[in-house]
């Protein structure tokens, strides 16, 4: 139910996004470091993180080593939310995160505390920066999101 608010029927507005337009660039991105770090070390600790636009996980895979050698590994996936997959019509690759994985939200009193902002700005960033997201899914534009 989280991810409905970012299912947009009409364009998005300045007036939607008032954390945003006072926070610097540096600072969004300062937030969104710590948000990665956080998703980091969550992953290490092999839970998944739902950030309410999805999910990111670590899914076993396999690495070919040599000519006949495989190599069991995990990686890390971000799988959108089925319902925002099919909202904007996203083709995706196939993404299955195994059922025993747990999963935990973002904790944005951990994220405000590692750069010493206030939780609400910390989580209003992170919510207005989604639904800027979803914006750009909306009038199909070209979306980047990296984490370091």
């Amino acid at each position: 139910a989280e991810m409905i608010k970012y299912l947009l029927f009409s364009p998005l507005g300045p007036e939607k996004l008032p954390t945003l337009k006072e926070l610097t660039t540096s600072e969004i991105c300062k937030v969104w470091a710590s948000a990665s770090k956080y998703i980091w070390r969550q992953l290490l600790q092999k839970r998944a993180v739902e950030i309410g636009v999805g999910t990111f996980a670590v899914v076993p895979a396999h690495a070919r080593v040599g000519e006949d050698k495989v190599l069991p590994v995990e990686r890390p996936v971000f799988k959108p939310c089925r319902l925002l997959k099919k909202f904007y019509k996203l083709k995706c690759a196939k993404t299955n995160i195994p059922d025993e994985t747990p999963s935990v939200p973002l904790d944005f009193e951990q994220i405000a505390a590692d750069i010493h902002f206030r939780r609400e700005i910390v989580e209003r960033c992170i919510h207005e920066t989604l639904l800027f997201f979803a914006g750009a899914l909306r009038d199909n534009k070209e979306v980047e999101f990296s984490f370091k």
